[in-house]
């Protein structure tokens, strides 16, 4: 994966990555602070070992801090280390809500901010820079209810991260949202409505996929929509949503990946239950090839749990 950076003069330069696709630690500058950004869980092969342990090993002690609300096996072993900021996901529903005045302060000064690619980790990444306070008034909530997927947004939160989804390989629309919550809303405000409608497309196509929705082997824990074969673009949260509103945990298969849902507030573990060591415990993606097996787990976990 190619770096995708932007330089904000005198502020901490921004990189943006994935908890799969990290960047090489030579090529980030100075102190660096890494935000919203679980560590690797497993799934599709990324493993903390192959992924996140070299990262941390090639920053030594030029990471600043590490601060994320995703579940991890592993986040224990860095209590003591005061770098670390980890909570889970029903400690934290979103990461923005985690940067404060005194925690940037605490921290000092970074030369390198290291964000997800989404909304939340932008936004935490703005907050940062501004000093731990929000972008703008209820930035933290919106963030919240973006990446739980409850609650309703605020329409420029709407705009951002729809712009965000509706362009997911753009590397340079992470800027403009940037931007954008830095304070140049009239520059970059076209260009994030343009991308936003986009989104607005592919949201109308997964309504339509949700006819796909199917029991899977008369569960009523569990329905699958597959896609395998689907090529117009469409909006997977949107779809995993939509079949939310069927059965407690959606299941969507594309030629590559099983990805499967629950509610953020439905108390549903899915990494323990398809034995990955973290991430978000009602959103989780593994390989096409594990789908058969991870859809059985799943089914047979929610028919034998006690409250059912």
């Amino acid at each position: 994966m190619a770096q995708e950076s932007i330089s904000l003069g005198d502020r901490p330069s921004v990189v943006f990555a994935t908890p799969r696709k990290l960047p090489k630690p030579k090529s980030l500058v100075g102190r660096v602070a890494v935000l919203d950004i679980a560590f690797a869980s497993g799934a599709g092969g990324a493993t903390f070992e192959k992924v996140t342990q070299p990262f941390l090993d090639g920053l030594g002690p030029r990471l600043a801090a590490w601060v994320d609300h995703h579940d991890h096996e592993l986040h224990a072993h860095f209590a003591s280390d005061p770098r670390f900021v980890l909570a889970t996901k029903q400690e934290h529903g979103a990461c923005p809500e985690m940067i404060t005045p005194s925690l940037v302060a605490r921290i000092g000064k970074v030369d390198t901010l290291c964000c997800h690619t989404d909304f939340d980790g932008i936004c935490a990444a703005a907050k940062w820079i501004l000093g731990g306070h929000e972008p703008y008034e209820g930035a933290d909530r919106d963030a919240w209810c973006i990446d739980t997927r409850m609650g309703e947004p605020s329409p420029r939160a709407q705009l951002l991260d729809r712009a965000l989804r509706g362009a997911p390989s753009d590397a340079g629309m992470r800027g403009l949202v940037l931007r954008f919550l830095l304070g140049e809303e009239a520059e970059v405000l076209d260009s994030l409505k343009h991308a936003a409608q986009q989104m607005v497309a592919r949201e109308r196509e997964s309504r339509l996929l949700a006819d796909r929705f199917r029991r899977y082997e008369a569960s009523t824990h569990l329905v699958v929509c597959d896609v395998t074969d689907h090529r117009v673009p469409y909006d997977k949260t949107q779809l995993l949503l939509a079949g939310q509103a069927l059965a407690p945990v959606a299941v969507v298969l594309d030629a590559q990946s099983a990805a499967f849902a629950a509610r953020y507030d439905s108390g549903i573990d899915l990494t323990r239950i398809l034995s990955l060591e973290g991430g978000m415990p009602t959103r989780v993606s593994i390989s096409r090839k594990l789908a058969d097996a991870g859809m059985q787990a799943v089914a047979l976990a929610l028919e034998t749990a006690p409250s059912n």
